[in-house]
């Protein structure tokens, strides 16, 4: 029987996941922050750095859905996804949040805003073992620029594999606060 290549690629996603080590505690991870990735910059918003723009993003995250006639939980790592779409010039993210399904902050994932120089992403992510978020976890993500820009997706990806099965899906962030200095 010949194995097509497709396969091949599933079945080394699948061992590569099952290698990966435990991930740390709910309580570790709350006190942990985002680390900078060499990509990013940390800046500092001084009273001189002039806003032409910014938004508020809320982003649904799932940290476990139902399956089986909603008797089993199957838990979900996310991965937020912020990506500059602009051409020639960065923007800032001044704050990553993830609350729970209470609206409760879970976690800050910023210590200081990092800019995303033009056309570069940056990632945020909540482990599997994470279910402080709870079904009707959020992220909010705030980003600003000083001239006007293309505005940013901003996506999360929640997947799971147990066994042969997999599962995989996205949610798109939501505006829930725009900001746009007028022109004069």
């Amino acid at each position: 029987m010949k194995l097509s290549p497709h396969f091949y690629l599933t079945m080394a996603f699948i061992l590569l996941i099952a290698s990966c080590t435990p991930s740390e505690s709910s309580s570790q991870l709350q006190s942990q922050t985002h680390q900078v990735k060499s990509s990013q910059k940390v800046v500092n918003l001084d009273k001189n750095f002039q806003i032409a723009m910014g938004q508020t993003l809320y982003v649904p995250i799932y940290s476990h859905i139902y399956h089986d006639d909603r008797q089993q939980v199957l838990n979900l790592a996310a991965t937020l996804s912020i990506r500059n779409t602009d051409l020639m010039n960065p923007l800032i993210i001044t704050s990553v949040r993830y609350y729970d399904s209470n609206g409760k902050l879970v976690k800050q994932y910023l210590e200081q805003p990092i800019q995303i120089d033009a056309l570069a992403s940056s990632d945020f992510y909540v482990s599997r073992s994470d279910t402080t978020g709870g079904l009707g976890a959020n992220f909010i993500v705030e980003w600003v620029a000083q001239t006007e820009i293309s505005e940013p997706i901003v996506e999360a990806v929640m997947i799971a594999t147990e066994f042969q099965q997999g599962i995989s899906f996205v949610s798109s962030g939501r505006v829930i606060k725009s900001y746009k200095q007028s022109k004069r």
